[in-house]
C-alpha cells in the first residue's frame, strides 16, 4: 500500500530521537549548544552593529534599535548561559570562529548602511525563527518546559525579524544576494554547532 505524501506543513521534518541510552539527554545537549550558539552571535551582530552606528552622526536611532536588540538577545544568551551550567553541557567549540564572523558580519553590514543592518537581522532571525519552529515542535510533548521558553524567545526573534522589515531591509543593495548568502552561513552554523 502506498504512502501518502507528507503534508505541505512538514516540509521541514522534525529531527526524530536518536535510538540507545542516553539518546535524549544528547539530542538535548545538542538542542542546548546549538541554541547557545545562535544567541551568542546574535549579541555579536547587534553589538557590531550598534558600534558602527555609535560612531556615525545623526544614527543615534539606529544604534538605539540595535541596542535594544542586543539587550533582548543577551536575556536570552543569559538563560542558555544558566542552563548550559546547569546540566554540563559544553558550549560549541566553534564559538571563538562565531565570534569573529558575528562582529564582522555585524559590522560590514552596518558599513553598508541602516538597510542593510536590517536586511541582516531579517535573514538571521528568519532562519532562527524557524530553527526555533522545529524545536517547539520537537520538544512540546517531552519537554513542555523547555518549549514554552524557545516559544518566548522565538516570539522576540519574530519581533525583530517584522522591525527590520518595517525598516526597509528589502531596499537594501544586493538585497536577494545578501539575504542568501547570510541565511545559508546561519544554516551551515546551526548545523555545525549541534555537532561540535
Amino acid at each position: 500500500m502506498p504512502v501518502p505524501p507528507a503534508p505541505e506543513s512538514a516540509a521541514r521534518p522534525t529531527p526524530l530521537p536518536r535510538p540507545g541510552r542516553g539518546a535524549s539527554r544528547r539530542r538535548r545537549a545538542e538542542i542546548l549548544r546549538v541554541d547557545h550558539a545562535g544567541e551568542y552571535a546574535a549579541v555579536h551582530i547587534y553589538r557590531a552593529q550598534k558600534a558602527v552606528f555609535e560612531g556615525c552622526a545623526g544614527k543615534e536611532a539606529i544604534a538605539s534599535d540595535m541596542g535594544e536588540m542586543q539587550g533582548q538577545e543577551a536575556v536570552h544568551l543569559a538563560r542558555f548561559d544558566a542552563l548550559l551550567n546547569a546540566e554540563r553541557v559544553r558550549p560549541t567549540v566553534m564559538t571563538p570562529v562565531w565570534r569573529l564572523a558575528a562582529l564582522g558580519l555585524g559590522a560590514g553590514t552596518a558599513l553598508l548602511g541602516e538597510k542593510a543592518a536590517h536586511a541582516c537581522t531579517e535573514a538571521v532571525e528568519s532562519v532562527i525563527e524557524e530553527h526555533y519552529a522545529d524545536q517547539i515542535a520537537e520538544l512540546q510533548d517531552r519537554d513542555p518546559a523547555l518549549a514554552a521558553e524557545l516559544t518566548r524567545f522565538r516570539d522576540e526573534e519574530l519581533a525583530h525579524h517584522d522591525h527590520a522589515v518595517e525598516r526597509g531591509s528589502r531596499d537594501a543593495p544586493g538585497y536577494g544576494l545578501l539575504s542568501a548568502v547570510i541565511k545559508a552561513g546561519c544554516r551551515a552554523a546551526i548545523k555545525i554547532s549541534e555537532r561540535v
